[in-house]
């Protein structure tokens, strides 16, 4: 079995990796990420050159209501004389 490329692997893989995981091919990804962008997917990181992955994880878990974790507003500033 070949081993996968190094830009395949870790935190910030290539889009086309990240189509493969997704079951899209890589055009077909590219049309879709450019709407899912405008929905909070994470952009592309222009140092790293890649998406996090575990942002486009998250971004799904979301979307199709598997997360726990809801991202929260900040309710103003912080009075600690208040107590």
């Amino acid at each position: 079995m070949p081993r996968p490329s190094p830009r395949n692997q870790g935190l910030f893989p290539c889009e086309a990796e990240v189509a493969r995981r997704l079951s899209q091919s890589p055009t077909e990804w590219a049309t879709k990420a450019k709407i899912l962008e405008r929905d909070g997917l994470r952009k592309v990181d222009p140092l790293m050159g890649g998406r996090p992955w575990p942002a486009v994880q998250a971004y799904f878990l979301r979307r199709y209501g598997l997360s726990t974790v809801e991202p929260m507003a900040p309710d103003g500033v912080e009075n600690l004389d208040a107590f």
